[in-house]
């Protein structure tokens, strides 16, 4: 038999299996699986009064809450196209996706409300401005009347098809202008379903959502979890002490978290202060991890494996996990380097690793190559941009522009974007393992290496580094440090201490475009020595 693979067989199996169970908390509010389900219907069944055909983009500018989780499952029951944008980008960034795209609706907390009254001015094509708290002049409804508009109608799953797009993402632009990255119904569902299949004790597992949904479909947990009856915790915004909170009071087991992330509850004051005992697993993405930093999240909260993984908004996002294989650790320190690697496929999922013509490299962890892709998450194009989608394809394989290395046994090495690469004499150096050996001193909070100018060289390695709060440390004491842990070629040619956080993308990436200008900006700076 054929049954269309949809996300919203997520939402029906949920409400099927757990419809009395708590499914969603979101501040102060909650709701079970039936009553999530009550108002996602009524959401997909008023959109159409509200001028929604299949195939619109209905935009959300929210945080993680309730309703940006309904709009997962009501605006695709709709038809229409879920959109969740970035809530850190600027107004002129988040004017050119809005046009782009041709969103016909806006959902908006009122705290974006001074943004939204420029967006109004600038982005023609979207109909209607709909605050989902209370009632505000720059709003045309609220949320609340227009779920009061629809009814309860169970979608018929029979009556989609699978092919087409249920959401639209754009990607962080860390590298360039922001595309607009094409997922169907077909591929979240399959995603979810392999993104569960790493889950573990789903019986008694409460999903902390501290990564924002707008980011590459917040990892496919609001599907995957969804599918499994898990209670999921809203985190509105990342903020340490808030997440411990979360954490000890609803007993929370897993969570996922970009280094920056996992950083700032390292080195939160109060992390000592909080039962943290419930956490079992905490999974590192959206950049590359480090054996130091798994480490330090492991005696941090005692008893939680922490693992990475690895993917990109065009994957939907999850390819890869550093879960155990099975296999025999030949140290801690061995346990620590795979769990911190991107790790190796999850299913429905094929990595490989290859030269420009598309050999595949020796797993030798030596030998770098570009991660390509191919599965059931790759996405189904960039929106309206053909050539592009071209230019990243390879038939059936994606290109990543990840340059990596892998072992024996298949585990994947990130070691830098393809376009981060430092040549430097003829000699490639990855600015993540760089960044890592100065991650791993004690008085180090947050690093980035980019390439800087040099007359006789090419290019060097430069490093920005935050020291931690009450900390000192020189170039010179840094640099002999690194000398342990790199060769000389690699080591950085210029040291700059900042006592200001790195910028950083909505998604918490490192701006390295941003840092990296300053270096290249007028060939006199040049570095001489």
């Amino acid at each position: 038999m054929f049954v269309p693979l949809t996300p919203l067989r997520c939402l029906h199996r949920a409400v099927d299996l757990f419809g009395c169970k708590i499914g969603v908390v979101s501040g102060e509010r909650q709701f079970t699986y039936a009553q999530l389900a009550e108002r996602s219907e009524r959401l997909a069944t008023a959109l159409p009064k509200f001028g929604i055909e299949p195939g619109d983009r209905v935009a959300y500018l929210s945080f993680n809450n309730h309703q940006l989780l309904e709009g997962y499952y009501g605006v695709v029951q709709a038809r229409a196209i879920v959109m969740p944008l970035n809530v850190r980008l600027s107004e002129a960034e988040l004017t050119v996706i809005l046009n782009h795209s041709g969103a016909k609706i806006l959902m908006f907390e009122n705290d974006f409300a001074p943004m939204v009254e420029k967006l109004r001015k600038n982005c023609p094509d979207v109909q209607r401005w709909i605050a989902l708290d209370e009632k505000i002049p720059v709003a045309d409804l609220t949320y609340d009347e227009v779920i009061a508009e629809g009814h309860p109608e169970r979608a018929d799953i029979f009556s989609y098809d699978e092919r087409a797009v249920a959401e639209l993402f754009y990607t962080s632009g860390s590298t360039g202008t922001p595309k607009g990255v094409t997922l169907a119904h077909r591929t979240l569902y399959v995603h979810a379903l392999d993104v569960a299949a790493i889950y573990k004790d789903i019986e008694s597992m409460v999903d902390l959502h501290t990564i924002p949904m707008f980011h590459a479909n917040g990892w496919g947990r609001p599907q995957a979890s969804t599918m499994h009856g898990i209670k999921q915790v809203m985190v509105r915004r990342f903020e340490p002490t808030f997440v411990f909170n979360l954490i000890q009071e609803h007993k929370a087991t897993d969570m996922c978290l970009v280094p920056t992330m996992a950083n700032a509850l390292l080195n939160a004051p109060d992390l000592k202060q909080f039962d943290l005992s419930s956490m079992r697993r905490v999974m590192i993405g959206g950049a590359a991890s480090s054996p130091e930093l798994a480490d330090r999240v492991e005696k941090a909260i005692p008893g939680a494996e922490c693992i990475a993984g690895y993917g990109l908004t065009e994957t939907c996002p999850v390819l890869t996990s550093s879960r155990s294989k099975g296999l025999a650790y030949e140290s801690d320190q061995d346990r620590l380097k795979r769990q911190a690697s991107a790790g190796w496929p999850i299913p429905g999922v094929t990595i490989r690793v290859v030269d420009l013509d598309m050999n595949d490299v020796p797993r030798d962890m030596q030998t770098i190559g570009e991660v390509v892709a191919m599965g059931d998450h790759v996405m189904e194009g960039y929106f309206k941009e053909p050539e592009a989608t071209a230019a990243v394809m390879s038939g059936p394989w994606f290109h990543t522009g990840d340059m990596a290395v892998w072992d024996e046994d298949g585990y994947l090495f990130i070691v830098d974007r393809k376009k981060e690469i430092i040549i430097s004499g003829g000699e490639n150096i990855s600015s993540i393992e760089v960044e890592r050996a100065i991650f791993s001193h004690p008085a180090v909070f947050e690093c980035a290496v980019v390439a800087a100018p040099h007359d006789q060289w090419g290019e060097v390695p430069a490093a920005i580094v935050v020291l931690k709060p009450g900390e000192k440390l020189s170039e010179d004491e840094l640099l002999a440090f690194l000398q342990q842990r790199l060769g000389k070629f690699k080591l950085p040619r210029i040291v700059d201490f900042s006592d200001e956080p790195l910028p950083k993308t909505g998604t918490g990436k490192i701006r390295k475009m941003v840092l990296k200008e300053k270096f290249w900006a007028g060939k006199e700076k040049r570095v001489q020595g």
